[in-house]
């Protein structure tokens, strides 16, 4: 039960061979096994999550439950869930306990009967491609225990990898659901921007942070976001669109697809091993139909360095709000207000978010704005337009997700840029708003490799159902790590 998919939960739940008090039981016995070394969880409670199941056995015996009702779900510790610790992985909320939740908590919670396992840990303020930056310390993956998980979800993408949760939320602002799903064997989706409301979900980069889901295969994240998505009139940048059924096309053939190839992804830069299980999966695609095409995103290589100008910048302005006066953590000791302030922030934050605060900051200022913010935001407009030029050809772009497999814990924390890059391939969809995707395309040296499917504007199902129909005939994604029964 514990290896099932969320469609075989939802079918055992629905036939009572298990009852969601006795699926949740067995999931939290888990994470008190294995969480102490693997550091997935921050924030577990066994009566709180045992009273959301006893409610979601009321609502399945009543006939009123929806496909997911009575299912755990682990959820990111950037979600605000009323009467849970909200941390962010950071000191500065570190005993924050939320009064409310974000509609994405909301919704799954409330209105689809999901039951919560509790937060995972993350990079604070979703800062980080390695979760090695959080507060509580850093989370193995369970892969290779002297690597990281990824980052910023990587938490969320480690606690299913080791089967603590069969399911969980996480938020992408440069790859962050993306690149932890590809280095822990994971299916991973960032949606369109403003299709998942951002209500409640605390701010790294708002013009760039987008919600989703994180499973074990394509059709349990179309599950997922099925119940995520929709309009939000708390949130200025939710789309109002139509309900749609994410897992409407997954079994549609793909006889007649066109697959982008971006030269730009596939040069230098990438290890060979990863980009040859990349190829072998592309090889599988033109078995089922598909048709390659080569592509060219030629400023995709301005991302990094725009992305490191605008995200900062917007960090810089949505942290200013953590000052010791309203909620979170405050300097024991301080002078007078501006030395509480100095000292609060000084103590609250660690050193990447501090690093991205003073870049922020400085990009903003007189006589800087011109020269980095707005002329970042003028290649942000580039790489977009590079992309509607190739969908023009193509239906949808696929690569590797990440240049190299999981790197050892440690390994790039002296070397900001090293640890920025990683991102490489991920960080110009955040910046064109569109939807992506990383699903397991194989292994090097035991190890998972991701790879990268990136769709137009609204069109999830379709990437679901490339996805879908590759792991209908590739199993990677079924496989296990060592010593996780």
């Amino acid at each position: 039960m514990i290896h099932s998919s969320l469609k075989a939960l939802s079918a055992a739940l629905a036939s009572r061979q298990i009852s969601s008090v006795e699926l949740s039981t067995l999931f939290l016995d888990r994470i008190d096994r294995l969480n102490p070394e693997i550091n997935a969880f921050v924030t577990v409670d066994r009566e709180k999550t045992l009273a959301m199941a006893r409610a979601a056995d009321a609502r399945i015996a009543a006939g009123n439950a929806g496909p997911l009702t009575g299912i755990p779900i682990a959820q990111k510790d950037i979600f605000c869930a009323e009467g849970w610790l909200t941390t962010c992985g950071s000191r500065m909320l570190s005993n924050f306990v939320s009064p409310y939740d974000a509609t994405v908590i909301r919704k799954m919670h409330a209105e689809a009967g999901m039951v919560s396992l509790g937060k995972t840990n993350m990079d604070e303020f979703a800062m980080g491609s390695s979760n090695e930056t959080s507060y509580f310390g850093s989370v193995k993956n369970p892969w290779d225990r002297s690597r990281v998980p990824g980052g910023s979800s990587g938490g969320s993408a480690a606690a299913i990898a080791a089967r603590m949760a069969p399911a969980a939320t996480g938020t992408d602002t440069g790859g962050s659901i993306r690149q932890p799903a590809g280095l822990c064997n994971l299916t991973g989706l960032k949606p369109t921007y403003g299709v998942v409301s951002r209500y409640g979900m605390i701010a790294f980069a708002s013009s760039l942070d987008q919600g989703g889901p994180m499973a074990g295969s394509a059709e349990d994240c179309a599950l997922l976001l099925n119940t995520m998505v929709g309009f939000d009139e708390r949130d200025s940048t939710s789309l109002d669109r139509p309900a749609e059924d994410y897992a409407r096309d997954l079994d549609k053939p793909l006889a007649g697809l066109r697959i982008g190839l971006p030269k730009e992804f596939f040069g230098e830069g990438c290890d060979a091993k990863v980009m040859a299980a990349v190829q072998s999966a592309i090889d599988e695609y033109r078995k089922l139909g598909a048709t390659i095409v080569d592509v060219s995103l030629p400023n995709s290589h301005l991302s990094v360095p725009a992305y490191y100008v605008i995200a900062p910048a917007e960090a810089s302005s949505n942290l200013s709000r953590f000052d010791g006066v309203r909620y979170g953590y405050r300097a024991p000791e301080y002078g007078n207000l501006d030395d509480m302030y100095a000292k609060t922030r000084a103590q609250g934050f660690g050193g990447e978010v501090k690093r991205r605060i003073l870049i922020g900051t400085y990009v903003l200022s007189h006589g800087y704005y011109d020269a980095y913010y707005l002329q970042a935001q003028r290649i942000r407009r580039l790489i977009a337009n590079d992309f509607v030029e190739a969908f023009k050809t193509c239906d949808v772009i696929l690569g590797p997700t990440s240049p190299s497999t999981a790197f050892k814990l440690g390994e790039k924390s002296a070397d900001p840029v090293q640890m920025y890059l990683s991102d490489i391939y991920t960080i110009a969809v955040n910046l064109a708003g569109l939807p992506g995707m990383s699903l397991p395309c194989g292994f090097v040296d035991g190890l998972p490799v991701g790879m990268q499917l990136i769709g137009n504007y609204f069109d999830e199902a379709r990437l679901l159902n490339v996805a879908h129909r590759y792991q209908q005939v590739c199993d990677w994604h079924l496989r296990r790590p060592d010593g996780i029964d």
